[in-house]
């Protein structure tokens, strides 16, 4: 998904969603269920939080401290609402920051988990930079995107160019070694977590937006290229996927 549009539109676009991007409860407890030796309240950092379905998931399956990080304020405030809705404003925190600057001090987290946002900074460069604000054997766990098959036509290549470090799951699992990481495990999310949560609610906003913007060939355009991000991955969603990768820092 790009920010490229207006900004008014694609906010428009993706606010209200349950979720902004692929992602499940099931799927966010197994990856967390891979970090056998936590402490029993972990520090935990929820890197591109968005409005945080896998924050609360996390307040929910640990009694760790958790610090959400989002630059978009709506999205924080909603994420704040629940906070306060469950009564766990005593373990979760937002704070609007870019994943590029991150406020915190070094060994600060036990646990630093980014679904669906790593990719922005890109893969080994976010494992280095984030490294230093892990405890000694502290955990990353993220969702990355990931080809899975290894003939992919030219439409789904070029819809993926603005990711260029885009590799296949044995490629990123060798800069978990070479980012002084060791690989606890990784499994691919189910197709259903494109669409339940994600995919299924934007198609539908998107009927409504296609109708109220019906005279602003921007907006349109936008509202276009979103649909064409649904309709590839309804036609290819077999040849890529979103990945989670479970790693621990070595010392």
């Amino acid at each position: 998904m790009s920010e490229h549009a207006k900004p008014s539109i694609f906010w428009e676009i993706h606010s209200g969603l349950p979720r902004e991007g692929p992602g499940d409860n099931a799927s966010t407890r197994k990856a967390y269920s891979m970090t056998i030796d936590l402490p029993p309240k972990p520090h935990i950092l929820d890197i591109g939080s968005g409005p945080g379905m896998q924050t609360m998931e996390l307040a929910q399956i640990s009694d760790g401290n958790i610090v959400a990080v989002d630059t978009h304020q709506p999205f924080l405030d909603e994420l704040e609402r629940r906070v306060q809705e469950q009564g766990l404003s005593d373990r979760v925190k937002t704070v609007n920051a870019s994943m590029f600057e991150l406020p915190f001090g070094k060994e600060s987290f036990d646990l630093i988990w980014a679904e669906g946002a790593m990719y922005f900074m890109g893969f080994r460069n976010a494992l280095n930079a984030w490294k230093e604000l892990l405890a000694p054997r502290g955990y990353i766990v993220v969702t990355e995107p990931s080809w899975l098959k290894t003939e992919i036509p030219d439409e789904v290549k070029a819809h993926w160019a603005e990711y260029p470090g885009m590799l296949p799951i044995e490629g990123t699992r060798k800069i978990i070694g070479e980012c002084d990481f060791e690989e606890i495990g990784h499994f691919v999310l189910p197709d259903a977590s494109w669409w339940e949560e994600y995919y299924n609610p934007q198609e539908q906003k998107l009927k409504t937006l296609k109708e109220k913007y019906k005279d602003n060939p921007d907006a349109l355009a936008q509202v276009a290229e979103t649909q064409k991000e649904i309709d590839i991955h309804r036609k290819y969603g077999d040849l890529y996927g979103y990945v989670f990768f479970v790693m621990q820092k070595k010392s």
